[in-house]
């Protein structure tokens, strides 16, 4: 079964499902695709043993989130239907994939680094740039302590720089990395590596580790969506660091 939507492509092959990201060129997550892919992984999560996410093209996975839906106006919507995407997963007992080519940041990292298998082409670059904004990654500052440590965390998410895939394999971020025109066998390989497995225990193990090692995932994230729409959206360096983004200019900051 394929199903097109304007911005999401998803095909279900037997009970593995491939959700394709297709924005060109970098494949950015505005509202309306947001929507699309909840509403696809609704469909999807219940009828798959597996779920893969990759990027249509070969400039991006995601280059995240649309800046323009973090005004005023947008941003309260924007964060409802995207940490709604993370809540679905997080609930789903179905092993979860992302193939990763080009850049991978901000809410486009949040999304692969959520999965539980990453694999990454050489030309993946990874990063969370929302502090260049003003702003944080809610979902990162939940999941990123967890998955490479506070420090490494720290660094990531207050410097904002890029890393590529290499280093992001030695941080603990993604699980292989492959040469580029190798990736889509590498996905293939493992599917079946996982497939010869049995799909009641692999979702049961799944979901048990979520339990043990993620019990307060949900309740974490909430708190970052408080702080990030009570707080942070209410200062002026977070309204100028969107602006300056939106208009193009360096951002002017008041520490306030």
């Amino acid at each position: 079964m394929t199903t097109h939507h304007e911005t999401i492509q998803v095909r279900l092959d037997h009970r593995t499902a491939w959700i394709t990201l297709d924005h060109p060129p970098l494949n950015i997550l505005d509202i309306s695709m947001m929507e699309s892919l909840s509403a696809a992984l609704e469909r999807v999560l219940p009828k798959s043993d597996f779920v893969v996410f990759q990027g249509a093209g070969t400039k991006a996975f995601s280059a995240g989130a649309e800046v323009a839906d973090h005004t005023p106006k947008r941003v309260k919507k924007m964060l409802s239907v995207f940490h709604g995407m993370f809540r679905q997963l997080f609930e789903a007992g179905c092993v979860k994939i992302s193939a990763v080519r080009g850049y991978c940041l901000g809410g486009g990292m949040e999304l692969a680094t959520f999965c539980d298998f990453v694999l990454a082409g050489e030309s993946a670059q990874f990063g969370q740039p929302e502090i260049k904004l003003g702003c944080f990654p809610p979902v990162a500052m939940v999941t990123l302590p967890r998955l490479v440590g506070m420090q490494v965390a720290l660094d990531l998410i207050l410097t904002g720089r890029q890393i590529s895939a290499k280093e992001a394999h030695r941080m603990g971020l993604v699980t292989r990395v492959v040469p580029d025109h190798e990736l889509n066998g590498a996905v293939e390989k493992l599917l079946e590596e996982l497939g010869a497995l049995s799909p009641s225990v692999l979702q049961l193990t799944r979901r048990t580790l979520g339990k043990l090692q993620c019990s307060d995932f949900l309740e974490q994230l909430e708190e970052a969506e408080r702080v990030y729409l009570s707080e942070l959206m209410k200062t002026h360096d977070a309204q100028e660091g969107i602006r300056a983004f939106l208009e193009k200019r360096p951002p002017v900051w008041k520490g306030r």
